[in-house]
């Protein structure tokens, strides 16, 4: 018995399950897409990640104004005020906690979700972490630049040029911060343990840093909570976009930001791979509970 094939028929796309560089392209694409259009369609995410810094830059900014006025150092060329000094820091909390946010999110998709699917693919896992490192990075530079637009009413005194040079950095701390979310996303087995995570690096990692007061306060302080500040890789992120911010740059920030992501990200690829990492002693992406 024949079977007639109809020669009109329409043939799936070609590029379809290929694992070459298109479809590796299309794989990181899709990935990157899909956050994008879950964040645009999520307003409550945007407004909620606004808040943080809003508070800080306008109100403890204002309160503190005349008595935490930072004196002259790089990259400021004069006195600056309270609120001047941490808007960079603020703009980086912003990438902080989009990373957390995004890992958390790992966690779900990871048990539930399209992750779930996409790691049982035949794409590797490296392609895979990196297309989502990518999308939450995209997510938290559009997050970190909408804060700076709002800051620029507050007579932030940003130079233009800043603007645009200050882009890299964002692209770099958000890369750092998001391979370390992912790596915490890795040694989390349920989504409800993620919180306490959270809460034991997000705080340390933000207050013990430059963010909100400059290094040289906190050793008149404190040598040894400066030296956990000098180590802090968040330090040398708010560093790194503050000087960029100001037309300048600041080479041991950009390489500790570097390090730590090829680093974190390392460790994310291994924890994830199914042979010999994490996800090998739970028994697959979506772990011993799911």
């Amino acid at each position: 018995m024949s079977i007639s094939v109809n020669p009109t028929a329409r043939r799936a796309p070609a590029h379809l399950g290929r694992l070459d560089a298109v479809g590796y392209l299309i794989c990181l694409g899709g990935i990157v897409r899909r956050e994008l259009l879950r964040f645009f369609n999520q307003k409550e995410r945007f407004f909620s990640a606004m808040v943080r810094p809003l508070v800080w830059l306008f109100i403890f900014a204002a309160g503190f104004r005349n008595t935490l006025g930072v004196s002259i150092e790089p990259p400021y060329q004069t006195y600056v005020l309270y609120e001047v000094y941490v808007v960079p820091g603020l703009a980086v909390m912003i990438q902080l906690f989009n990373g957390m946010q995004s890992s958390l999110s790992m966690v779900y998709d990871r048990e539930v979700g399209s992750m779930k699917v996409l790691l049982t693919s035949p794409y590797p896992r490296w392609l895979l972490l990196l297309a989502k490192l990518i999308a939450g990075v995209s997510v938290s530079v559009v997050q970190a630049y909408a804060f700076l637009a709002v800051a620029w009413f507050w007579e932030t005194d940003i130079p233009a040029i800043g603007y645009l040079a200050a882009l890299p950095a964002f692209l770099a701390s958000g890369l750092m911060l998001g391979a370390i979310g992912l790596f915490l996303s890795s040694l989390v087995r349920q989504l409800e343990n993620f919180a306490s995570v959270m809460n034991f690096v997000i705080f340390p990692m933000f207050f013990a840093s430059s963010a909100l007061y400059p290094l040289w306060r906190i050793r008149e302080s404190s040598e040894t909570l400066y030296w956990i500040c000098q180590c802090n890789p968040f330090t040398h992120a708010v560093q790194l976009v503050r000087f960029a911010l100001y037309g300048q740059f600041e080479p041991t920030a950009c390489a500790v930001v570097v390090g730590t992501t090829l680093a974190f990200f390392t460790l994310a690829v291994v924890a994830y791979d199914p042979g010999r990492g994490i996800m090998a002693r739970r028994g697959g992406p979506a772990g011993d509970n799911a």
